[in-house]
């Protein structure tokens, strides 16, 4: 069973700068008990989508249905079968971890025993135990937002709106949250993940889609998507070569600072070589999905249009 289907879904914005098409007929589809990774640079529709699928804005035109309901019609019915971390969330800065928790599960219809007891649960994976009884005042911001994706990930709610929600955090604490994340997952949430954090995705998803300027790219497996890529290999020279000399090698980007080249094992030693004769520092790894992911937009996850919605 799917359990997100859109169907030629747009979403147009009219203002003083002209008219703005933040979504444009996107299709796709989240199986039942999927950990789903929806990837873009900001201003590429992601928020947009999220927001129409959580019953929180109306579509221009086209659909979206949420285990077969659709969104519009039955906002109320889609409402209680999710959560959502979204990506402007702030906690209430007097309550604790703790109380964030509970007082949540209690207004979505939990019982006191049962409340404390998922608490202390989500709490304990989320690495939040010494935490749990500080205001969120004095919180720093990544522990503010542990509260927040703790408090969406302990209704174990059957779909999961996750909008950058290891935004800030250390990677020590990112990962603990990946572990939370995967057992949500495991109990049979459906999870829609979004992130700037390829490296998340990549670890996470199952399946993941991409999406630029309000069209979707790209829906499939990390490993598929990285296949298109034909290149095997990435090297990162810390200066010492110019992208002109390494275009016969494969594809060059230049990013941060740093030439990337994306190549064939069988030119490794040669291009080795030549970085050690130039005394020139060298990062040889496989292909990953942030290359994929330049390869596909040709621009990388964190370059920054402005926003499509205003």
């Amino acid at each position: 069973m799917e359990a997100l289907v859109s169907r030629a879904l747009s979403k147009t914005y009219r203002g003083s700068r002209g008219t703005v098409r933040a979504l444009d007929a996107v299709d796709m589809s989240i199986a039942k008990g999927r950990l789903f990774a929806f990837l873009g640079r900001n201003g590429a529709g992601k928020t947009t989508f999220i927001k129409i699928a959580t019953a929180l804005l109306l579509p221009t035109s086209g659909t979206v249905e949420l285990f077969g309901v659709d969104v519009v019609d039955h906002a109320r019915e889609v409402r209680e079968q999710i959560a959502i971390v979204p990506q402007e969330g702030k906690p209430f800065y007097h309550l604790t971890p703790r109380e964030h928790i509970v007082e949540y599960l209690r207004v979505r219809g939990a019982t006191g025993e049962s409340a404390k007891n998922r608490a202390q649960e989500v709490l304990q994976g989320m690495g939040l135990v010494q935490y749990q009884d500080i205001p969120a005042m004095v919180l720093s911001g990544g522990l503010q937002q542990r509260t927040l994706v703790a408090m969406v990930l302990a209704t174990e709610a059957p779909f999961l709106f996750l909008d950058e929600p290891t935004l800030g955090m250390d990677p020590f604490a990112r990962r603990q949250v990946w572990e939370v994340i995967r057992r949500a997952a495991r109990k049979g949430s459906t999870v829609l993940l979004t992130t700037h954090y390829l490296d998340e995705a990549e670890q996470l998803s199952e399946e993941l889609s991409v999406i630029e300027g309000g069209h979707v790219l790209y829906q499939g497996t990390a490993e598929a998507l990285k296949s298109k890529v034909h290149l095997e290999i990435r090297l990162q020279f810390e200066g010492g070569f110019t992208t002109q000399e390494l275009a016969s090698y494969g594809q060059v980007f230049t990013e941060h600072g740093r030439v990337t080249l994306l190549t064939t094992r069988g030119r490794v030693p040669e291009l080795t070589q030549r970085a050690l004769e130039r005394k020139t520092a060298i990062n040889v790894g496989p292909v990953t999905l942030e290359e994929a992911f330049l390869t596909l937009v040709g621009r990388t996850i964190e370059d920054e249009d402005a926003e499509a919605a205003p």
